[in-house]
């Protein structure tokens, strides 16, 4: 069933090659933005409040951008949408650089934000496409690159700080090299939709088909946002954690989310072949059992080793739900993955940006790692779910004859 390594053509090897870089490329940018904010926010002159509330902006912006490109995507195909999407993205990643007050901020995180939630969601439908040809899970190594552009953005910017160049000259720079890359990734990618007559054969499916799809998807939006809304969190408060809870260092307390990002890296990196070799639905499940642990144990940890340990099971559960998620919406119907995929990811991004608001609510009622208890509750019920990914509902289709095959 499932394409050897041995059996992959070049072309769609370099297909796979060329959605890592772009994966890289997406991770790279908005890494690029975010080791820059502190400077943005003293050169435009804005409190933590109004950058808070301008970030909003980033978070609408991206989920609009996810919604267009999903459905761009399925009717133009990804080699087109991909490279658009990254050179979009990369040029107006300097916009935030030469912001000069709030409004200008304001526009310039809109575009950005909807500039690189269309690269998002192409490349992941891309990545699906991939995915099906292959025949066997790729897609949790994607994410994993993903990680990856965020330590190049933060090493490029250490060095371009220390060389005395103003966020303007670095994220003009990023950008440059953002579009160049986009330029020169195009011609890897696949040369079409795998499934040519996809739309068609999706048009003549019955109406019970199509209404038990829209409803399967739905349900896996729904995971999607409980599962980046935990991710969320721990972006914002497992530092806040070891500092204000168990009186850590800040030196020490970085290493909460240094724990829980090496973790959500490495199992991603390995996610695949736990899901070739037992399927998505076991790595959604188990994933999510073992980031309630992780995260209960953070909650009541009594030190800060303890805490460490949480936060690492936390990350290495979580790392393989998204992709596989991701995944089962594209799969669901190869005629519109793009739109799925843009369903799925937009409602995930809604949980990621409502992660740590709802923390920080909870706070008013009780003791910050005692809120951890609804991310808990949030994991077992993703766990509970789990049995939407089951073989056979919506799983990998065979690769693609063309493609999986070493001669043309």
């Amino acid at each position: 069933m499932f394409a050897t390594v041995d059996a992959v053509n070049p072309s769609l090897r370099a297909a796979r090659a060329a959605t890592f870089i772009y994966f890289v490329l997406c991770g790279t940018l908005m890494g690029a933005w975010v080791v820059h904010i502190p400077a943005i926010e003293t050169r435009v002159g804005i409190s933590h409040a109004t950058l808070g509330s301008l970030l909003v902006l980033l978070g609408l912006g991206a989920f609009a951008g996810m919604q267009v490109a999903g459905r761009l995507t399925d009717r133009l195909g990804p080699r087109l949408v991909v490279p658009a999407t990254g050179i979009l993205a990369s040029a107006v990643l300097v916009l935030p650089g030469l912001a000069r007050d709030p409004w200008t901020l304001a526009g310039a995180l809109l575009a950005f934000g909807f500039c690189n939630g269309c690269l998002d969601v192409s490349m992941n439908a891309h990545a699906v496409h991939v995915e099906k040809a292959y025949g066997r899970p790729v897609m949790s190594a994607f994410h994993a690159t993903f990680s990856v552009g965020g330590v190049i953005a933060a090493i490029a910017a250490a060095g371009a700080a220390s060389a005395g160049m103003s966020p303007a000259a670095t994220l003009g720079a990023c950008a440059a090299l953002g579009i160049v890359i986009a330029l020169a990734s195009a011609r890897l990618l696949l040369p079409g939709t795998p499934a040519a007559t996809a739309t068609e054969q999706g048009r003549q499916a019955p109406v019970a088909k199509r209404s038990s799809t829209v409803r399967r998807i739905w349900i896996l939006a729904a995971l999607a946002l409980t599962t980046m809304l935990c991710e969320g969190a721990a972006n914002d408060w497992s530092t806040l954690h070891l500092k204000d809870v168990l009186g850590a260092p800040a030196s020490t307390a970085a290493f909460g989310y240094g724990t829980f990002a090496a973790a959500m890296t490495t199992g991603r990196l390995l996610a695949d072949r736990v899901a070739a070799r037992f399927g998505a639905m076991a790595v959604l499940r188990y994933g999510s059992a073992t980031a309630a642990v992780g995260i209960t144990i953070a909650a009541f940890a009594p030190s800060v080793w303890a805490a460490f340990v949480g936060w690492t099971l936390f990350g290495l559960g979580l790392s393989g739900c998204i992709p596989q998620l991701f995944s089962a919406a594209g799969h669901a119907d190869p005629a519109a993955a793009g739109a799925n995929v843009s369903r799925v990811a937009g409602l995930g991004y809604l949980g990621m940006l409502a992660g740590p608001a709802v923390i920080g609510w909870l706070t008013h009622l009780t003791a910050l790692n005692h809120t951890f208890l609804l991310l808990t509750l949030l994991c077992a019920t993703t766990a509970t779910a789990a049995g939407i990914l089951r073989t056979g509902s919506g799983a990998m289709p065979e690769p693609e004859p063309e493609l999986a095959s070493s001669s043309h």
